[in-house]
């Protein structure tokens, strides 16, 4: 099954603890990872892969395809790559890493469009926040003689399109891994050593561990922010007051997520339904737990929930995740791994310039 050896997922997922880096400031003269990286896609995350592949040296040659000839051409303004076109086959022909830039709902005819011109030993990978729906889609049409090890940065903004991007966006953020179970390490510690001179710290997850854990860490937020702006919008619309003149910072944050791309987050909520709709049915719960309190005037019951999450907001300043600290709060070091854990591997592709 795609290139894969008996290597179990719980063996893989000794890495669960993470793999943490902060050498991110690697030298351009480092020997390349890859010979050639085809990006399926050039919003901001496609984007900033190739300025910091560019930077670092991670590529001889980025090969960037995109549907609309506008994106192509701003991508050639922007000097992304080394080569350019329309269709994905084209782009991966030679190609020893593939990424998939683009909504997940698109995944199943990409793949089934570039799988004949896939070169055997090829890793392909991509940038989804939607995970087990890659393995559905992808492993039944690529070739076995390439290693799907699908990957999901933690990083991102709003903004869509190539001049979103920057090279600094994976710097000290998290990329997790879902690698079918029997991943050979050698392509798994290629894989990981290209996010790891990119600047992310990495992790393991099965790919239901990864979308439970999105749908309530970064799913549900969004859907509640559009939902709330969605709101605020209507009741605009229908004259009661002039609300968004009047928006305090809480609303505006909430606008920052709901500003983020509609087709991405269509395809996300199709994607991950099962998961989402788990954590929304929960959050429905605790809402009317929430409105009961204030309909009775449980000011004490009010005050122990909000003090509690108070200290869920501090516990995630210290565990870095703060973005107004420098470098997101985490400190400047990363665990050491064991003497048998498959993560070593990694190092014999870091550049050896890095001490």
């Amino acid at each position: 099954m795609l290139g894969q050896t008996q290597m179990t997922h719980a063996n893989t997922s000794r890495l669960a603890g993470g793999d943490r880096d902060t050498r991110s400031s690697e030298s351009a003269d480092c020997a390349p990872l890859f010979d050639k990286v085809a990006l399926i896609g050039v919003g901001p995350i496609g984007s900033s892969l190739a300025q910091r592949m560019r930077a670092a040296g991670l590529a001889r040659h980025i090969a960037i395809a995109t549907r609309r000839a506008a994106t192509r051409d701003r991508a050639r303004a922007l000097g992304l790559g080394d080569s350019y076109c329309q269709d994905p086959a084209e782009a991966v022909h030679g190609a020893d890493l593939v990424i998939l830039c683009v909504p997940v709902g698109a995944y199943g005819a990409i793949g089934r469009a570039i799988a004949p011109h896939l070169t055997p030993g090829t890793i392909v990978s991509d940038v989804g926040s939607v995970k087990q729906v890659v393995l559905d889609q992808l492993q039944q049409v690529l070739p076995e003689d390439v290693f799907l090890i699908p990957a999901h940065p933690l990083a991102g903004t709003e903004n869509s399109g190539p001049d979103a991007g920057f090279a600094e966006l994976f710097v000290n953020r998290w990329c997790i891994f879902t690698p079918p179970p029997g991943t050979p390490a050698e392509p798994l510690a290629r894989l990981r050593a290209f996010w790891m001179r990119c600047g992310a710290n990495i992790d393991l997850m099965t790919p239901q561990q990864h979308d439970a854990t999105m749908a309530l860490v970064s799913h549900l937020p969004h859907l509640i922010a559009y939902n709330i702006v969605g709101t605020v919008d209507d009741l605009e619309t229908e004259g009661t007051a002039p609300i968004i003149k009047y928006a305090a910072s809480g609303f505006r944050d909430f606008t920052r997520l709901a500003a983020s791309d509609p087709t991405m987050w269509r395809d996300i909520c199709l994607s991950n339904r099962d998961a989402i709709l788990e954590m929304l049915g929960r959050f429905s719960e605790d809402l009317a737990s929430l409105q009961r309190l204030i309909r009775w005037g449980e000011g004490d019951e009010l005050a122990r929930l909000f003090t509690r999450t108070r200290s869920v907001r501090r516990s995630i300043v210290e565990a870095g995740q703060e973005v107004d600290l420098p470098d997101f709060g985490r400190p400047p070091t990363r665990p050491e791994p064991s003497a048998d854990d498959p993560r070593d591997a990694a190092e014999d592709y870091r550049c050896k310039a890095v001490s």
